[in-house]
């Protein structure tokens, strides 16, 4: 089968790209189209990796380049997407524009070209602040900031065209990944990169949420299991760990590792408005255990170990003296 993977060049679309050629599919990467042909980290991928990719240069919120991107390909695992919440602070449209209509244009696509599966992404963050833990799929949802309200809306399109259209969608809820590859807008290669910079005093927001985080090669198996089951179709699933940690105790962790004797400061830029900050996510892996053989093959320990050796022999491709929106 040949398969699409929109937002390719990103952080989990890329390890995405590279799993499913493992599997033996063949891939068409759909790439946000710029005048220096970057590829985003699949220039990073070995020559011999790349020629088995076709690559597809476009723009998701383009109806016309996504229809074609799609055209031949029997199933389309959707991640491109905005995702930084500070900056949705900043353009709320830019988001509306990406995440909700770049959506539509694919599950638009998809009923015209009768796509066998469409596994679309969404985030932990839809659910906003844990009424009660594990969140589940059933939890309710909270728009605490534009960019999960476009989530939402991302989702709830999902949803209708599954069941309005009888489109074969499944909605993939990864809870906060991590691992090599990802932005510098992200709280663990915050912290890593300002600790190997030399930094005595490292910059976070607030340090008192929770979050559950995956390791990025979990989180795209789970993709994977999702595709590979029928009992999905249809369905919203969770990709979490059951576990969490403060990002405090997240920061001290770190420390320890790489510089002991570094300090946490605490600087107003990076804080979230009192309303909008998700104080607790911790996620239930029941129904992805159930529907599916996935199971996460490495620890939080693990996967911080992994990225840690990524960030020492990427550095130069960070910015860790400055706040990334």
């Amino acid at each position: 089968m040949k398969v699409l993977v929109t937002g390719a060049g990103g952080f989990i679309g890329s390890h995405l790209t590279e799993l499913l050629l493992e599997k033996g599919l063949e891939v068409r990467a759909f790439v946000h189209y710029n005048s220096n042909n970057s590829w985003g980290w699949i220039d990073s991928f070995p020559k011999e990796k790349q020629a088995e990719l076709e690559i597809f240069a476009g723009d998701v919120r383009d109806p016309n380049g996504v229809r074609e991107a799609m055209k031949g390909c029997g199933a389309v695992f959707h991640l491109a997407a905005l995702i930084a919440i500070p900056f949705s602070y900043h353009s709320p449209d830019t988001y509306v524009d990406t995440n909700i209509k770049g959506t539509l244009n694919v599950l638009q696509a998809a009923r015209d070209l009768g796509t066998g599966r469409v596994l679309v992404t969404s985030t932990s963050e839809v659910y906003g602040t844990a009424q009660y833990v594990p969140i589940d799929e059933k939890h309710p949802y909270q728009g605490q900031s534009p960019y999960s309200a476009s989530k939402i809306g991302a989702d709830r399109l999902a949803e209708s065209f599954w069941r309005s259209f009888d489109l074969p969608v499944s909605i993939v809820r990864p809870f906060n990944t991590f691992g090599p590859r990802q932005s510098a807008r992200a709280v663990i290669p915050t912290v890593i990169t300002q600790l190997l910079a030399g930094r005595d005093e490292i910059r976070l927001g607030a340090l008192t949420p929770t979050r559950d985080f995956n390791y990025v090669k979990d989180t795209v198996n789970g993709f994977y299991e999702i595709f590979r089951s029928d009992r999905t179709v249809g369905q919203e699933i969770n990709i979490a760990t059951q576990r969490e940690i403060s990002i405090g105790a997240l920061a001290e962790e770190l420390i320890r590792q790489i510089r002991p004797g570094a300090k946490v400061v605490c600087e107003e830029q990076r804080l979230r408005p009192e309303k909008s900050e998700v104080e607790r996510l911790l996620g239930s892996n029941e129904k992805i255990r159930r529907l599916t053989a996935w199971a996460p093959a490495y620890s939080f320990e693990e996967g911080l170990a992994e990225t840690v050796a990524f960030l020492r022999n990427n550095l130069e491709k960070y910015k860790p003296e400055i706040y990334n929106l």
